[in-house]
């Protein structure tokens, strides 16, 4: 074009567009253009996807990753223990570029780490203190302890040293950084400050009441409070991390059968996790959906004494069949709470007015909930893997399956959670021990006398003698 040409108002009116619209081009892609997911390849498999793909909670939630990584070394007294963020139970495994359950993804010019269904459905086990953890996709978590995550974030990004004086040059000790990088990351950090504020204060009726601890979590408050904006009360959700095998079928799902449809189980964990409608992936949802219906049952990895388990499995038919066999008359159905008799907190946590709220917020998208409901009570679950599923009951309040075979007045008070060296003399994890001696990794004593950690209920088994008790637990070894 000619400076001729230029005279013309039309001409200085296109080339006004035309840099106002490279501008805002440029803002784009540099702040808010989502891009590739690091974690993997082009075309992830299934496995891949469930283990470190983006669900969509990055835009929304993600945490700048190079800050994300240098946390931990800039404010180690806000963790537990040594370690990194492995203190809290997230799993890097040798020669991954990102830990299971971190997604990691580019928007703009800046990687962000989010989380996925992984970091809370993903067991690990050692045979020996000196063994290295067997990784196991799709169990429930014992190690991960969400709470601790998120209060580490909110004390580092509350501490006087979270500004760009301090975390840039420690970022840089690790990563060069750009000077688009560069002004990106002194822009985040204040904002990530005000972030994380806000959701901090979300988060503090969770202060009120008990611990998670490892392996637990209370899933729906977050998401009456939050989402919802239901007013703040009392009330206590916090229950173990379920594991993931043979949903497929199941006339109820959740600890107290919320929901009856997996679809939209999928996508309330995606949107507990950050993920919004308009970052909501239904194509990867799909495929998360199938992978999971797929997974398989972990084989029991120890001796198994066939004679003893054969005894055993008449005793199953006997005393647990009805409830927890395949086949059985109430498996998979809800057993009333004056029945079953165990801690009865989460059951006044959600009511059918939530689950209508939940059921009508997301009404005008075609993935719309439909199937969020209230019942009073706990389903009877299928035992398959229930070696892997230690703590036991639905709030985790009983170490091991022996533990579980005696009267409630016989069951530990107290234990330790978050070990991953198993237990099969007992059928469960390692829980007399405060301490990792070779990690320094520090465990969370688990206090049954606290609202919603109560251990009492489930007496099944409870009257077999000693015999008979060591009869049924290696048949259960085996389910």
């Amino acid at each position: 074009m000619t400076l001729r040409g230029l005279r013309s108002p039309r001409s200085w009116l296109v080339v006004a567009f035309a840099v106002v619209a490279f501008g805002w081009l440029s803002v784009w892609v540099l702040f808010f253009r989502v891009g590739t997911d690091v974690c993997g390849d082009a075309s992830p498999t299934d496995e891949e996807l469930f283990r470190c793909g983006s669900i969509g909670a990055e835009p929304q939630l993600g945490v700048p990753y190079w800050i994300w990584v240098v946390l931990p070394d800039v404010f180690p007294e806000y963790l537990p223990g040594p370690g990194g963020y492995e203190s809290v139970g997230i799993i890097w495994e040798d020669g991954a570029s990102t830990p299971i359950g971190v997604p990691v993804v580019e928007i703009g010019e800046m990687q962000r780490a989010g989380i996925n269904c992984a970091l809370c459905h993903t067991s690990s086990y050692r045979v020996t203190a000196e063994s290295e953890p067997v990784i196991v996709l799709g169990g429930g978590s014992q190690r991960f302890d969400l709470q601790g995550y998120l209060r580490f974030l909110f004390k580092s990004s509350s501490d006087p040293r979270f500004t760009a004086g301090v975390l840039i040059p420690a970022i840089e000790e690790v990563h060069e950084l750009s000077t688009a990088e560069r002004l990106l990351y002194q822009a985040a950090i204040p904002a990530m400050r005000g972030a994380l504020k806000s959701q901090s204060e979300d988060f503090a009726f969770a202060d009120r009441n008990p611990d998670w601890g490892p392996g637990r979590i209370d899933p729906f408050n977050p998401i009456k409070f939050g989402l919802l904006g239901q007013p703040e009360d009392e009330t206590i959700g916090n229950s173990d991390m379920m594991p993931l095998w043979n949903l497929g079928g199941r006339e109820v799902l959740h600890w107290d059968g919320l929901n009856s449809s997996l679809t939209e189980v999928i996508l309330s964990s995606a949107i507990g996790d950050g993920a919004r409608p308009k970052t909501l992936d239904l194509a990867v949802m799909a495929r998360l959906e199938r992978y999971i219906l797929e997974l398989e049952v972990p084989a029991y990895p120890f001796e198994v004494d066939d004679e003893l388990a054969a005894a055993g499995a008449a005793l199953f038919q006997t005393h647990c069949a009805a409830c927890h066999g395949l086949d059985g008359e109430q498996t998979g159905l809800v057993v009333l709470p004056g029945e079953v008799g165990t801690d009865q907190e989460r059951l006044g946590m959600w009511e059918q007015k939530d689950a209508d709220a939940y059921n009508e917020k997301y009404g005008g998208y075609d993935w719309g909930f439909s199937s969020f409901q209230d019942i009073d009570g706990y389903v009877a679950v299928p035992l398959d893997g229930l070696w892997l599923r230690a703590p036991y009951l639905h709030n985790g309040s009983v170490p091991t399956l022996r533990d579980l075979l005696e009267l409630p007045a016989l069951r530990p008070t107290s234990f330790y959670r978050g070990y991953d060296v198993y237990d099969p003399e007992q059928v469960g994890f390692v829980s007399d021990v405060a301490e990792d001696a070779e990690s320094g990794l520090v465990f969370f004593l688990y206090d049954t006398t606290l609202r919603g950690n109560s251990n009492q209920g489930h007496l099944w088994g409870t009257e077999l003698s000693a015999n008979q008790k060591d009869a049924l637990l290696e048949y259960l070894k085996t389910q």
